[in-house]
């Protein structure tokens, strides 16, 4: 198989453009990346990322909403959107002979949204409903309130899809001004992988984006973490669904990989020591597993799962003497392999699709102002030992530093560990 070519141009106006050329596809993946989420909101205006990004797919000054999509899937084409709490992406799909098509389109989108007043009336509403399903989807809802709670205090506790008040409060005017403010060029990234040219991506951007963005915002994502504290949700559940976290290294530190790790073999995978103990040897907790959610400075790690009221007691213990065992001693060889292997085929086989390799290297990139290298995540992989592992354990499974949220009908009372 061919090897990619990758290249990154920053153009005086601050905008960087970053390709990955594969040779052997016959297709792309084009990302427009603005380095702004939730993260950058304030109470008052939290949910406004979001919301924006469905408002950019509702007009612009030429095209309307149905216009978008029929002038990309008239291609065979494919249009998205995705805001998280630091970035906020549009991207299109496309056979290689349309991407300047697509370029257009998506230059038209982010420059000329009119943000038609009538139009955030009705999306409001589609966004409260998306709101409601979260609030209908337990394993979803537990995630957003563990972040508020281990974040508590800080932007990054508030959930990307913001409240109801605000999302009936937004007026054309706030929209205007928040992308004003924060949709600078030196946050925005255009980013492409597939059989794509590095020099036609930079002619597109100098032929199409016109907009007069601000250069810089020079606001700061500061992170206080304050000691958080048990929490119970109540909902009306069939099940009660439980996290045990804790915050822990973000990607800008190189221990996260071995977090990665430590997590594949506690709790990620059928063959992992949570699954095979509360799954397969005691038959409880059909949902089981670990997780590292990841930001630039920080991440959250622990344990999620969801079983009947009778069990989550037992539950909890066997997530406690499995996490003492991690504490005591070394993992074998075999299993630490194991577990290394399992973190190196996913990402492999998530190399097949060209979103994923354009998400890839766009996060490199916005997160560490370079491509690294799919053999340099291999490596550092490769070189975790026995000895991290333990030390991470003793580290991260300090009971008082960890944090439980449960979300069950009625107020659960569950000990900590000794």
């Amino acid at each position: 198989m061919a090897k990619s070519s990758l290249d990154i141009t920053r153009l005086s106006n601050g905008i960087t453009i970053v390709s990955e050329k594969i040779n052997y596809v016959k297709s792309f993946s084009l990302g427009f990346w603005f380095n702004v989420g939730s993260r950058d909101e304030i109470p008052e205006n939290n949910g406004i990322s979001h919301f924006l990004e469905h408002m950019f797919f509702k007009g612009t000054r030429k095209r309307s909403a149905k216009k978008i999509a029929e002038d990309i899937e008239s291609l065979g084409g494919y249009l998205n959107a995705f805001t998280s709490k630091e970035h906020t992406c549009f991207y299109g799909r496309g056979l290689s002979e349309h991407i300047e098509q697509t370029f257009e389109v998506l230059s038209d989108m982010i420059q000329n949204s009119t943000f038609n007043p009538k139009e955030i009336q009705k999306e409001s509403k589609v966004v409260i409903d998306e709101l409601y399903d979260i609030e209908d989807s337990p394993e979803e809802l537990i995630f957003d309130k563990f972040e508020s709670n281990v974040f508590n205090g800080n932007s990054l506790g508030m959930p990307i899809i913001g409240t109801e008040k605000n999302l009936r409060s937004f007026k054309q005017k706030d929209l205007f001004e928040y992308v004003n403010d924060n949709y600078t060029l030196d946050r925005f990234y255009i980013v492409a992988s597939g059989n794509v040219e590095h020099n036609k991506l930079i002619k597109f951007t100098e032929k199409y984006i016109k907009k007069e963005f601000k250069q810089t915002n020079n606001k700061k994502r500061n992170l206080i973490l304050q000691p958080a504290h048990d929490l119970h949700v109540e909902k009306d559940t069939q099940q009660v669904h439980f996290i045990i976290g804790r915050p822990t290294y973000g990607f800008k530190d190189k221990k996260r990989i071995s977090v990665a790790v430590l997590s594949q073999i506690l709790g990620e995978g059928s063959s992992s020591r949570l699954f095979q103990k509360l799954r397969e040897e005691n038959g409880i907790a059909y949902q089981i597993n670990t997780f590292l959610n990841s930001f630039y400075d920080v991440s959250t790690f622990g344990v999620y799962l969801s079983t009947n009221d009778k069990s989550i007691f037992k539950a909890q213990n066997l997530i406690f003497n499995e996490i003492k065992k991690m504490k005591q001693k070394k993992v074998d060889t075999k299993e630490l392999d194991r577990a290394k292997e399992y973190l190196i085929g996913n990402i492999l086989m998530s190399l097949e699709s060209t979103t994923n390799r354009m998400h890839r290297i766009a996060q490199s990139v916005i997160y560490f102002g370079k491509i690294k290298s799919v053999e340099e995540t291999i490596r550092k992989i490769k070189s975790v030992t026995r000895e991290e592992i333990l030390e991470l354990s003793n580290e991260l499974f300090d009971i008082n530093s960890l944090t439980r949220v449960i979300l069950s009908p009625k107020n659960l009372l569950l000990e900590k560990a000794a």
